[in-house]
């Protein structure tokens, strides 16, 4: 089961790719995480690594392992406290990954996502990153990206750096009140500032973790 945890993110590091991550947070802290991962610009290039018995000295899956593997993190996850509506969609002809749940607290949000993943990848979540990439005290919301996706990204020599340049990283955000101010320059805010829109580049991202990095000030609850 591991090395189809190991295989994926780099395969992702390996392609033209488009992440949007998406979190609704309401004022008590309940919410809706949305997360794709879309490679049909390199959909070619996917199916060719598929077809391999092994890349980058890792065992490559087969559609049917992964797709084992999808259904053993939902039903993981679905069964972890103050998780619902647990759905994974896995599109196999472009190569699209979409993720979405419900939870009643941003804190039993991570609980739940470190403790299965630490399941999926038989060994317990490394300290170094098990740190909080949401932090919420009911005004401030701060969030970073996770350290173990910044390792990996670090780690992998990508020998297709061309394809990754044309790569963006979306954080939106929605939010219960309306924003005083958010601390990321590049982060824009929609008209009646409820939303944030923050867009990078996925190889500018994987040199510089630290440019996802904000904290949305919200206005004071009434």
């Amino acid at each position: 089961m591991r090395y189809l945890l190991i295989f994926l993110p780099m395969l992702f590091l390996s392609s033209c790719i488009d992440i949007i991550d998406d979190l609704t947070l309401n004022n008590d802290g309940s919410g809706t995480l949305k997360y794709s991962i879309n490679l049909s610009a390199s959909k070619v290039k996917v199916n060719s690594i598929l077809a391999l018995d092994s890349f980058n000295n890792q065992k490559v899956p087969s559609i049917e392992e992964i797709k084992k593997t999808i259904r053993e993190f939902q039903a993981l996850l679905a069964n972890e406290p103050g998780i619902s509506n647990v759905k994974i969609d896995l599109n196999t002809v472009d190569f699209i990954v979409k993720f979405s749940c419900d939870f009643n607290h941003v804190n039993n949000l991570q609980k739940a996502l470190k403790k299965t993943i630490a399941i999926m990848n038989e060994a317990p979540i490394n300290p170094a990153h098990d740190g909080d990439w949401i932090v919420w005290d009911g005004t401030n919301v701060s969030r970073i990206i996770p350290g173990a996706i910044v390792e990996k990204s670090r780690n992998y020599q990508n020998t297709d750096l061309p394809l990754l340049k044309t790569g963006t990283y979306t954080s939106i955000g929605r939010y219960g009140r309306p924003i005083a101010k958010v601390t990321n320059v590049k982060c824009k805010l929609n008209p009646s500032k409820t939303a944030t829109f923050l867009q990078v580049n996925a190889f500018e991202l994987r040199n510089n973790n630290r440019l996802l990095e904000n904290t949305v000030v919200l206005t004071p609850q009434r």
